[in-house]
């Protein structure tokens, strides 16, 4: 697949649920390999400050709020009753490793607070020389893809490896390893330049939003708009919580005059995106198609990421019943993940540990 671009309106309304209830939307299907699709935006996109705005803005705190709970003296007994449910996915190691037996793993990991920590200055949120060595290894036996709400650019500049996938603005920027760059034991679509970009039309509006968010948040400090190209991040970790009132208001006063952009939340930060079926899981399920592994029964994807964003490729994964999800926390959350691990430092040892058992493998067959 060289050179795609997918163009496709949400017929849903304009405003996004899932910034008030934990609700990852269920995925629609893929358009063909090869194919345009231009479908007209329809014209009945709901005011995204329509019906009750003030218990919305409530609301929205309220989720703000939730993105970042205080510790609580039961945390403990909690993680310890979750961690059942999600044991962790180093502690699980060699069942994972068992379920990929015949298999193709592929990797998708999330960047911030995946493969860097969450940090108050989010273009200060460097990954460690050691991270980057666990992930060019793991990059040389398995197909390797960094999936993230950042810009593509952005991302590539943090991580600084071009034998990568990059899925950047949560997955509507997708670019492949340039071509000649090849994955052991992958037979198909390993040496070409994937480009998918299926909300190109909405630029100029990104871009228009942009300004205006950030004319109108700079009076409020600590706060930050960060353009990724195909969404808007507003940043509000470094912001008095006692500011986040007037933040919301002065955000959803810029949202509301664009229907056809949504407002979810993150992990201290809320971000604008075209409202389009498209996704970090749509993201992955478009990687496996170009590797060749859109209907196979010999790939194990494997997906890490810690942001309510990525419960959408973790529940690709469970719907499909292949690969696992693994969600970064330290705090129990609802998830559709399959295994856990607590930081980014338990990611590197998880990569570290799935190079290891490959090299292993790869000796003792080269020894028969």
């Amino acid at each position: 697949m060289t050179n795609q671009n997918v163009i496709v309106s949400d017929p849903r309304s304009g405003f996004d649920s899932s910034v008030f209830s934990f609700s990852p939307a269920v995925p629609g299907p893929l358009p063909p390999p090869g194919r345009f699709i231009a479908v007209p935006a329809k014209k009945s996109f709901k005011n995204i400050e329509s019906a009750a705005g003030d218990h919305r803005i409530t609301a929205l705190l309220d989720s703000m709020r939730a993105s970042s709970p205080p510790r609580r003296s039961s945390e403990t007994e909690n993680l310890k009753s979750w961690i059942v449910h999600h044991p962790s996915a180093l502690d699980m190691f060699e069942e994972i490793i068992s379920a990929s037996k015949g298999k193709q793993i592929i990797m998708f990991l999330d960047y911030d607070g995946t493969l860097s920590p969450i940090v108050d200055d989010p273009d200060k949120a460097f990954m460690t020389a050691e991270m980057r060595e666990a992930v060019r290894d793991t990059a040389k036996y398995f197909p390797t893809a960094i999936v993230s709400g950042r810009c593509r650019a952005k991302v590539f500049n943090f991580v600084k490896l071009s034998e990568l996938y990059y899925a950047g603005s949560h997955g509507m920027d997708i670019k492949a390893p340039a071509k000649g760059r090849k994955h052991r034991n992958v037979s198909k679509g390993n040496n070409q330049t994937v480009l998918c970009q299926p909300a190109r039309e909405f630029l100029p509006m990104i871009d228009e939003v942009y300004k205006s968010l950030v004319e109108k948040t700079k009076s409020i400090p600590g706060a930050k708009v960060e353009n990724n190209k195909f969404c808007l991040s507003v940043h509000f970790r470094r912001v008095e919580e006692k500011r986040w009132t007037e933040l919301a208001e002065q955000v959803k006063s810029v949202t509301k005059e664009y229907p056809k952009l949504r407002l979810t939340q993150g992990r201290k930060v809320l971000e604008i995106r075209p409202s389009i079926k498209w996704d970090k899981g749509k993201a992955l399920e478009f990687l496996l198609e170009s590797l060749g592994y859109a209907n196979s029964n010999d790939v194990l994807p494997i997906y890490i990421g810690d942001d309510r964003t990525d419960e959408d490729a973790f529940k690709v994964l469970r719907d499909r019943g292949q690969g696992f999800g693994i969600l970064v926390s330290k705090a129990p959350k609802e998830t559709n993940a399959s295994y856990s691990l607590q930081e980014p430092l338990e990611v590197m040892y998880f990569l570290n540990r799935l190079v290891e058992w490959k090299r292993s493998s790869l000796q003792r067959y080269q020894r028969k």
